[in-house]
């Protein structure tokens, strides 16, 4: 059985920006906490093989997908499709959001540009 504690997750930032702990990364799936400091934004990027869901739960912002910009905020949760663009901005609060990709996050799977 595999059961990880928060406290127990070293942080790392990603390529887009954000800072993350990792919970859990299989060889289909992975699901982390990313945090963006007020004001902060991802830079701009798509995956080309991961889904992605975006479940905000603290503070809020700014998430522009294709083009498509709205405000999100806790308690929201964000499809982001395979290739899309996507970059999230935080408003004025830190912004806490889980994220699960499938297949699993990697640094090599993510493109600027």
């Amino acid at each position: 059985m595999d059961v990880v504690h928060y406290g127990d997750l070293a942080p790392f930032t990603t390529k887009d920006g954000s800072t993350i702990r990792e919970y859990l990364h299989s060889p289909a799936q992975s699901l982390a906490e990313a945090t963006l400091e007020p004001g902060q934004s991802t830079l701009r990027h798509y995956h080309a093989l991961s889904e992605e869901i975006y479940l905000l739960i603290a503070g809020g912002g700014t998430m522009e997908i294709d083009g498509e910009t709205r405000e999100v905020a806790q308690g929201d949760a964000i499809l982001i499709a395979p290739g899309a663009w996507h970059e999230l901005k935080a408003g004025p609060e830190r912004v806490r959001l889980l994220c699960c990709c499938v297949p699993p996050y990697s640094h090599d799977d993510t493109y600027f540009s």
